[in-house]
Order: structure tokens, then sequence, then C-alpha cells
């Protein structure tokens, strides 16, 4: 047993092990359905999936962990545990309350029909057909509303939504999530502006011809450099880049494209972060909330700030650069390395939220941000979601999808009932500015250990100050731990401008 758990808090530690466990292999096998799965056995990982959940479902509503539960917050035993310990009772019982109140039957459903739903979306996606996958998506909603109501938040749609904001980002609801969002559009809008009627324009189009195998050793050595361990590791392909598994065994996929091969590197990099964060946590306590992370936005930040802060840097390019060119002389001959630069940097709205340069993502965001809102509070039907999309994302990015696929399809969320997780996505942004600003405030001269291939600095800072810290704080209270401050928009508005404004405003 961990040195951070003995005495009255190791039977209960034990207890969660088991219930760890399953969640490490639905993990697994969810890796293996975007990956390896053979089309033809969809149904059968369905059923795979659905028998998996309700072990995990029975493991992690043991009536022992209850009866643990309870005898540890008794005034008595509760007074005298730590902080860490108590963060560990205070986790197990939201999951154990969470796991009691959902009926057996019920976690057997969803775990279907998400997969189920998945594969319809796959689908759907390829022939750009929204009717064939909406059914799908109303069923899911539903679901997620039944789940809401068996735990105490049914009473609306708005609390359904604000319990599945809280499930992905513990703390957040869309009243403090809407508050920042509003705050960061107003200060981004008038940049996008700027950045866009500026007559200096990025050239990624000059970059073709790039060898997927080569393409493959050069960003398993930028991931490697930067701290991902590969001996705990790997990276394969699929349709959307995602990241999943403990510290033991980190799974991510990227994608590859000849002539785009920026997006393989950067979103190998941001996948990497997600894995550095897993990694980085607790071994010996991962079955605990003293061995997990903290949310997702907080896990977001991780990979943002390795794919933005630090891999658009100047100092980071001052290493990898050279480096690139000799891996590939023939495709980079005629391209300066100021024309290099600006299309690492570049910005350019598109339609689609994972191609998305970091200066218009969080547009996307708050599109998928205000959608799902009226999504759950009944204002917007199912059948008129692409209408509002389309309206939406002309309104924001000043363009307007052509058809479901490049519009309303686009993402892999919603099949999975993740509604509340798009939000993560511009929290972590946030939080990543905050993060590098406060780094740099203890290192002013980072940037100049990039330039030398060195990221341990931040690396270990980023260990101190976010992995060693597991789950003992939700989203808002971690960052004025780490940070000294509350939560705000300014410091990514800040990044923005000092980052981008030299090269486009000039």
């Amino acid at each position: 047993m961990s040195k951070l758990i003995d005495g009255s808090v190791a039977k209960l530690s034990s207890l969660l092990k088991r219930p760890h466990l399953f969640l490490t292999i639905t993990e697994l096998l969810g890796w293996d359905e975007q990956v390896y799965l053979p089309p033809g056995g969809a149904e059968h990982r369905a059923e795979q999936l659905s028998a998996l959940a309700e072990a995990a479902h029975a493991a992690v509503s043991d009536p022992r962990i209850g009866e643990q539960l309870a005898a540890l917050e008794s005034p008595e035993a509760f007074e005298k545990l730590t902080a860490p310990e108590r963060a560990i009772i205070r986790c197990a019982r939201r999951d154990y309350d969470r796991a009691t109140k959902l009926p057996a039957e019920f976690v057997r459903e969803k775990a279907a029909q998400t997969s189920r739903a998945y594969h319809a979306w796959a689908a759907a996606r390829e022939k750009s057909d929204f009717a064939s996958y909406a059914p799908m998506l109303e069923k899911n909603i539903e679901l997620v509303r039944r789940e809401a109501a068996h735990l105490g938040h049914g009473g609306t749609g708005a609390e359904a939504y604000d319990y599945m904001i809280d499930q992905h980002d513990p703390g957040m609801n869309a009243a403090v999530t809407e508050k920042l969002f509003d705050e960061l559009k107003a200060g981004l809008a008038p940049l996008v502006r700027r950045i866009t009627e500026s007559p200096v324009k990025a050239r990624p189009d000059l970059l073709r011809g790039f060898p997927v195998e080569k393409q493959h050793a050069f960003l398993r050595e930028v991931t490697e450099r930067i701290g991902f361990d590969y001996n705990h590791g790997r990276i394969d392909i699929s349709i959307h880049p995602f990241c999943s598994g403990t510290g033991d065994d980190i799974r991510m996929t990227t994608r590859y494209d000849e002539n785009n091969p920026l997006d393989s590197l950067f979103s190998a990099i941001h996948e990497a972060g997600h894995g550095i964060y897993e990694q980085g946590l607790t071994a010996g306590v991962r079955h605990t909330a003293l061995g997990q992370a903290a949310g997702m936005g907080v896990h977001e930040s991780q990979s943002r700030l390795w794919e933005n802060q630090v891999a658009r840097s100047r100092g980071f390019w001052r290493w990898f650069e050279p480096k690139f060119r000799a891996a590939f002389p023939g495709q980079m001959r005629a391209i300066s390395p100021d024309e290099f630069y600006l299309a690492v940097n570049a910005v350019q709205p598109t339609l689609i939220r994972v191609d998305a340069d970091e200066v218009t993502y969080n547009l996307h965001i708050i599109l998928r941000f205000a959608l799902e809102k009226k999504l759950f509070s009944g204002e917007l039907a199912i059948a008129d979601l692409p209408r509002a999309w389309n309206a939406a994302s002309r309104e924001l990015l000043g363009l307007e999808p052509q058809n479901d696929r490049e519009g309303v399809l686009q993402d892999v969320h919603w099949s999975a009932a993740s509604f509340g997780y798009f939000p993560s996505y511009c929290i972590g942004n946030m939080v990543a500015a905050q993060l590098w600003y406060s780094a740099l405030a203890e290192r002013p001269a980072l940037e100049d250990d990039f330039a030398r291939g060195d990221f341990s600095w931040l690396l270990k800072w980023l260990r101190e100050k976010i992995h060693s810290q597991g789950k003992q704080h939700d989203t808002l209270e971690l960052v004025r731990h780490s940070t000294g401050g509350e939560l705000s928009p300014k410091w990514l508005l800040r990044y923005l401008e000092e980052r981008y404004a030299p090269l486009y405003l000039k």
C-alpha cells in the first residue's frame, strides 16, 4: 500500500481498485473499437461493453464501499484524517452515490446504446446524412436526462446539463462557463477580425509531399523529447485523434496527410500532453483521487499547453526546425524559416474544429456550448440542429457548412453521450495560458530551455503544480492553488495577442 494511504483508509482503497481495473479494461476496448475493430465486430463489441459496464457497476456499488465510507465519514473518524485522505473519501462518495443510484439495467442500456451510436455516427458522417443519426442522438439525450434524474438533477433540462458539465469538470456549471465564455468572446472577436483582415497570410499549402513514415518518425522523436514515455504508451491511427488509458498503459492516436504534416504533428503533441499528464499522476494510487486527473478542463490544459504555448513557440522550433529540415530536405528546400514559422502559427477560420488554429478554436467551442444549452432546455429541436449549427457557424466563423459532414456531424462526442464535454476544451485553453504565465514568472527564460531541446524544467513544474495534486481540488480550486489567482480569460487573450500580433499585425 502506498505511504499516502494507510490505516483506516487502506481498506476503502483496496475496495476501489477493482472498479478502477474495470474502467481501464473499458478504455482499452474503446481504443480498440476506434483503431482495430473490424466492421463486422461492432454489435459484438456493444454486447461486450454492456456486460463489462454491468460488472463495473457492480464493483463500484459494492456495499462494502458504502460501509467503509460511512465509518470514515463519522465525525470522530473524519477529523483524524489528512487532507489527501479526505479527498479520497469525498471522491469515492461521489462515485459510490452515482453508482448506487443508477440501476444496473440502465447502465447496461447506456453502454450498449453509446457503442451503437458511435457506429451510427461514423456511418452518417461518411454519408453526410444527419437524419440517419438523429434518432441515436435523441436517444442519447434521453439517456442523459434519465441519468441526471436518477441522481437528483432532473428537475429541468438545465439541471441535467449542469450535471453533465460537472461530470467532466467538477465544480463547474453552465452559468460559470457562460460568464467566462462571454468575456473571452468579447476580447477574442476583435483579435480574430484584425488578424483575418491583415494582408499577412500564412502559406500552409507550401507543405506538400511529406511521406507518412517520416512524419511518424519525427513526431515520435518530438513527443518522446517533451516527456512522453513510450515504455508505457503507444501511438496509432484513428479517424479522430484521442488518448486513453492510465499512466501504466497510454494509448494515443493521430492521423496522417502527406500534404499536411503539421496536422499529424500537433495532433500527436496534443495527445502526448494528455498522456504525459496521466503518466505524471501518482503511481500506486491511481485507483483513488490521489492518482486521478482533476477533470477534463485540467486535462485539456496539459495537452494545449504542450501543443500551443510550447510547440508553437520560437524556442521550440529553434531546436526542432533543423531536425525537421533534415528529415524532409526536398520538401523544405524552398521554404524560408519565416514562412515555415508563420505556417506553424497559421490563422485561417475553418469549418472543422479539429483543424482550427488556436486563435479561432475557442469560437468553435462557444458555438457547441450554446447549442448544447438549447438542446437541453428544449429551445432547440434535434431536427433543427443542422440549421442552427449552420447559422451559428456563419455568425461566429463567417463560414457556413455545405453539408452535415463539415457541420453538425464532424465531432464524435455526442455519439458517446458526452454532452457538457466541449466546454472543457475552452476551459483548458484558459487554464493553459494561466499556467504558462505562472511558469514564466518563475522562469522568464523558459524558451531558452526549449531552444536547447530541454523541456525538463517545465515538465517538473507541471508535475509539482498539477500532476501530483491528483483530484484533491476541483477545477477552479486547482487553478487558484497552482497559479495564485482565479480562473480568467485575460491570460488566454494576453497570450494570443502576444503570440500572433507580431506575426500578423506589423
